[in-house]
Order: structure tokens, then C-alpha cells, then sequence
């Protein structure tokens, strides 16, 4: 077991364990697998005894690798909190893993809808809580004496903004229209590029910049120099995501403009952000918010960050815990 700087938290190292990912879905990879459960179950049976701990809750967080380790445990709730859409990620013995740990569990935490509806049909005891941010890091921006990242105060005003992974998930033929529609702004997508699924015009377009990858430290330094701020995500691999992004922004104090990508989100953020449609209508909504944004809106903004933020959705997930708890002790 290893000390951390928080006191009460504390990191178990696995035992060695039999290499089994490369092995097909089958019999032999079953047991393989089941062997290194028992020699991880074995590890955290010792620690609770030397360290005399009888009560506790197993939450597996994003995992799904070891289906089958709270055999022979005795947690009072077992709770799941499967990958969202953007963690979600292919391996060969996921679908059967998966369908495992989810009928055994007590609770199961999404945090997206298409998993949550695809998982209340296995456990009735799933629920549904959606990403946020990091308000504590984003408010930063509104800091007067914070100093915008060098590489966005270099640029030509108004800079209309994104910060995050540049990959398959944007729009490129959106964002094509947009930035020739708009040659007297700059386009700025400050994260790491995915060459392969970016556009070759995407490079080229004289008004689009790419500062290059900020760390997440810089990302209030980052966001401050926007005077507009983008979620431009494609429709087809983001209907069920909630980009932490957006409401990072909005912790920041900044007008969003963002596709139409996820109806669900226009209830979570009620009319602070602008969804569009089409390439025109993204286009007008980046003019909208250069000509008509003022204290009034930006106070909305950071109210429903607040609602949207880390610590409202730890609040919830401890409730449903708590919930649960409950019907364990006192059904």
C-alpha cells in the first residue's frame, strides 16, 4: 500500500499477473482471467485484514477488465461507473466483461445516455449522471491579473476559440464553411492534432491557427483570450457525450457557440449556449455573440457552470450511494 498526499487515500499495487488480453474470447481466457481475479482478491483481502477494515463500499470506476473481483468480498454496495462515450474505447472481451459486471453490481453511474438506457435494460438500479468541470480551475479566466497565453494574445482580434483534442469528433466541414464566412476572425484550436483524421484544408486556411498543445494548467490562460468559444462537434460519433469543455467555458465566462450535436444538452445549459444547426446559422451565432454579449449573460453563464460543475455531480452520485446504503441496512 502506498501513502498519497491525501491522507485518507491510499494506492494498492497489483500482484503479477498472467498475461490473457492477446487471448480470443473462450474458455482459456475465462480462466485465465479468474486466476487473476483471485490473485488481486487475495491482495485486497490481506489489506483489510492487517488493517482491520470490515465495512466498505467497491466502486469500480471505468474498468470492466476484472468482472468478476468482488466474488468472495463482502462490500456493502457495489457500484459500477462505466466509461462515457469519449472514454469508451474497443477491446475484444469488453461486450462479455461488461454484460458481467453490470448484473452484479447494486448500482451502475453512467455518463451518457446511450449507455445509461443500454445498461437500465440489464440493472434497474442505473442511473444516469452527466459530465462537468472543473469550476474551481476555469473561473480562473476571470481573473484581471491573469495574462492570456502568449500564443492567443499574439493573435489577430476577435479570436474564436477551442480548447481540447482535435480529432474525428469536429466538424471539419462546418468549421470549413465557417472560417472562409469569417476571414476578418481567427480560428484558434489550441490541443493535439490527430493528423489522420484532420482535413489537409484544415492546415492551410490562412485565418485558422494552431498554437499547439497547452497543458490543462494553461487552459484559464488559454480560454481568457477568446473572445468566442466553440464546441463544433460532429452529430454522428457525439449524440450522447458531455464535453466537459462546454462548461469550462461557461466557468470562464464565455459566449459558446456549438452544433447541434447533443439535443440533451440544451436542457443542461438552459439557453446559455447558442446550438446551431447549419454553417450559417453557426456563423450568425459567433456574430450574435461578438456584438451582443454583456454582464447579464455572463452571470448566467457562471450559474450554470455552478449547476454543472464537479462537486454538484459528486453530490449526486453520493446521494444515490447513500440511497442505496439505505435499502442494504434498512430495506
Amino acid at each position: 500500500m502506498v501513502e498519497t498526499d491525501i491522507s485518507t487515500l491510499k494506492v494498492i499495487i497489483p500482484p503479477l499477473l498472467l498475461p490473457a488480453g492477446f487471448l480470443p474470447e473462450s474458455g482459456l481466457f475465462r480462466a485465465v482471467l479468474r486466476f487473476n481475479e483471485f490473485l488481486i482478491r487475495t491482495k485486497l483481502k490481506s489489506i483489510f485484514e492487517v488493517h482491520r477494515i470490515r465495512d466498505y463500499i467497491f466502486i469500480n470506476s471505468t474498468n470492466y477488465h476484472y468482472p468478476s473481483l468482488t466474488d468472495g468480498l463482502t462490500p456493502a454496495l457495489k457500484v459500477y461507473q462505466c466509461p462515457d462515450g469519449p472514454a469508451q474505447s474497443f477491446h475484444r472481451h469488453r461486450t462479455v466483461s461488461e454484460d458481467i459486471l453490470v448484473r452484479q453490481s447494486d448500482v451502475v453511474i453512467c455518463g451518457d445516455r446511450q449507455s445509461f438506457e443500454e445498461k437500465k435494460k440489464r440493472n434497474a438500479s442505473t442511473y444516469l449522471v452527466a459530465g462537468a468541470a472543473d469550476l474551481g480551475h476555469s473561473s480562473k479566466a476571470l481573473n484581471e491579473n491573469l495574462p492570456v497565453y502568449p500564443a492567443i494574445a499574439a493573435l489577430k482580434r476577435p479570436v474564436i476559440g477551442y480548447f481540447g483534442a482535435i480529432d474525428r469528433r469536429l466538424d471539419y466541414e462546418l468549421l470549413q464553411k465557417v472560417a472562409e464566412a469569417n476571414p476578418d476572425k481567427s480560428f484558434a484550436f489550441v490541443g493535439p492534432v490527430s493528423k489522420g483524421a484532420v482535413p489537409g484544408w484544415f492546415f492551410t486556411a490562412g485565418n485558422v491557427h494552431f498554437p499547439g498543445q497547452a497543458g490543462y494548467d494553461d487552459m484559464p490562460a488559454v480560454v481568457k483570450g477568446f473572445d468566442v468559444a466553440l464546441v463544433p462537434f460532429r452529430k454522428d460519433v457525439n449524440r450522447d457525450i458531455v464535453p466537459p469543455e462546454m462548461f469550462e467555458y461557461l466557468g470562464a465566462g464565455k459566449s459558446v457557440v456549438a452544433t447541434d450535436f447533443n439535443p440533451d444538452l440544451k436542457e443542461l445549459t438552459k439557453g446559455t449556449v447558442a446550438f446551431c444547426l447549419n454553417a450559417e446559422s453557426f456563423s450568425g451565432a459567433i456574430g450574435t455573440a461578438l456584438r451582443a454579449d454583456h454582464a447579464g449573460l455572463r452571470k448566467n453563464r457562471l450559474a450554470i457552470a455552478a449547476e454543472n460543475s464537479w462537486e454538484t455531480r459528486i453530490e449526486a452520485v453520493a446521494d444515490i450511494i447513500d440511497y442505496h446504503l439505505e435499502q442494504v441496512i434498512q430495506p
